[in-house]
């Protein structure tokens, strides 16, 4: 792990105390420093029903719950079809955020190691209140100032009013079980001058901040997402050529990473194969038209009532540090947690990773890259058994010799309440039988790091897993 010079303003006494912690660990200085961060920040997050949300109404005409002003984001009716899964058609709630997010990480090389500039964001849906998210997470409303609170910090630099060379510059989807079609704008950008330094902020080599994945609910789902997207070598990769020798599994997935795509783009061509045969239509419908698949719209809450999938309810919320300092919204909690799944072979020495084409009842295209497993396996509970996902048997019996990674992640807590899933990376043997399953296929991390640099090929879920990846090719362990 690299050890870069610190960037925490130790102007007062202590100094030399807290050089010498960011050099014996810069992780557990930087997560410190984050814990730190919470404590001095006060989030007050209430239960509210629906009727006591300020500045929130249910409207009558659409049956759908909208801000005054139009803007953020809505949840309404959504009625969906499709010709694929084990189940074709349903409604659902879902929430719609039509604008473009910007998740924006600003870089900058310090004596030959690239360090980012992190925010430590406090969300109310967070667990652990603050987490680490990128220098700038911000809607469109956000940076129009429809919040008419503080401008969002460091926007200049997206914006182009100030000094930047961009590296990266991609939309990607978001939740398409929850979201409909939403995606957000994510960015790279490397300075090269000083930036006068706030309080919740501060920088962090990439290679510290990878290795904060291998720790529980720490780097939130946007930064997950930019940090998946970075290229694989270089300056901003996990590793270089010569690197220290380490163990075979990580060897193998060096070598995955730095995978070239086939030069016929065959992954391309399946992706496109499957997208031509498989159908999705979504309806938006008023909310009370959803109790024909068992949601039921009550004062408090929207639930199903099987229990299962996820409730929206309103919550009231004061924070110190936001551009605003009190509001109220609308938030989605899942019935339980989630298991994303990857399962891995080596193949000649190059780790391969089993994907699927997943559709989802928001999804921006008909079917994006998946994880091998990607479930809430609570839902399957009482169901038979083919309608499982295929595979969930497989993670949920694997030894523990064969998981390579395995943590909890919390998804974006602006507009989920303490919503986690378990993220694990299994490996099988080369002869593991996938025959059954032509919608999944055996692909390496770089084929798939080589469609993160193209809109909506890759699920969030799994570019959290390629983020992980990443993490681990550095040679740590969790």
């Amino acid at each position: 792990m690299e050890h870069a010079p610190t960037f925490v303003d130790t102007a007062a006494a202590g100094r030399g105390a807290v050089l010498d912690r960011e050099r014996a660990d810069p992780r557990d200085a930087l997560l410190g420093w984050l814990a730190e961060r919470a404590a001095a920040r006060d989030l007050q997050v209430e239960r509210t029903s629906f009727a006591d949300l300020e500045h929130w109404s249910l409207d009558g005409t659409h049956g759908a719950i909208r801000h005054d002003s139009g803007r953020f984001f809505s949840v309404e009716g959504l009625a969906v079809s499709t010709n694929h899964g084990w189940r074709r058609e349903w409604s659902q709630p879902i929430l719609l955020q039509p604008e473009v997010g910007f998740l924006a990480l600003l870089v900058r090389e310090v004596d030959g190691v690239m360090h980012a500039l992190v925010q430590a964001k406090v969300e109310p849906g967070n667990l652990g209140k603050a987490q680490l998210s990128p220098t700038i997470q911000a809607t469109r409303s956000n940076v129009l100032g429809v919040h008419r609170g503080h401008a969002v910090r460091y926007i200049e630099h997206v914006n182009g009013t100030a000094p930047g060379h961009v590296l990266l510059d991609v939309l990607q989807s978001e939740q398409g079980s929850w979201f409909l079609r939403k995606r957000n704008r994510n960015l790279v950008v490397e300075v090269q001058e000083d930036v006068e330094l706030h309080p919740d902020f501060r920088w962090t080599p990439l290679s510290v901040l990878r290795s904060a994945l291998l720790v529980d609910n720490v780097v939130n789902m946007d930064l997950r997402s930019v940090i998946s997207c970075l290229p694989t070598t270089g300056r901003l990769g996990p590793v270089d050529d010569g690197g220290p020798v380490v163990d075979e599994r990580v060897q193998a997935l060096r070598r995955s990473l730095a995978a070239r795509p086939e030069p016929d783009h065959a992954l391309r061509r399946w992706v496109t194969d499957i997208r031509s045969r498989r159908e999705l239509v979504q309806r938006l419908r008023p909310l009370s038209d959803t109790a024909s698949s068992g949601w039921v719209l009550g004062e408090d809450a929207i639930e199903h009532v099987d229990g299962k999938y996820f409730s929206v309810f309103g919550i009231t919320v004061t924070a110190s540090g936001r551009e605003v300092g009190s509001w109220s919204q609308p938030i989605v909690a899942a019935a339980s947690p989630g298991l994303l799944a990857l399962l891995v072979t080596q193949v000649d020495g190059v780790l391969r990773a089993l994907v699927q084409m997943r559709t989802q009842a928001g999804g921006f295209e008909v079917a994006e890259l998946a994880p091998t497993v990607h479930c809430q396996p609570a839902n399957y509970a009482d169901l038979p058994e083919s309608a499982a996902p295929p595979y969930l048997d497989v993670v949920a019996t694997a030894d523990e010799g064969s998981v390579l990674y395995d943590s909890w992640q919390s998804e974006e807590g602006g507009r989920f309440h303490h919503l986690q899933n378990r993220y694990v990376v299994v490996e099988v043997p080369p002869s593991f039988d996938t025959s059954q399953t032509p919608e999944h296929r055996w692909v390496t991390l770089g084929e798939i790091g080589d469609l993160l640099t193209h809109e909506n090929y890759v699920t969030i879920e799994l570019r959290t897993l390629m983020a992980c990846a990443l993490a681990l090719a550095q040679g740590e362990h969790p």
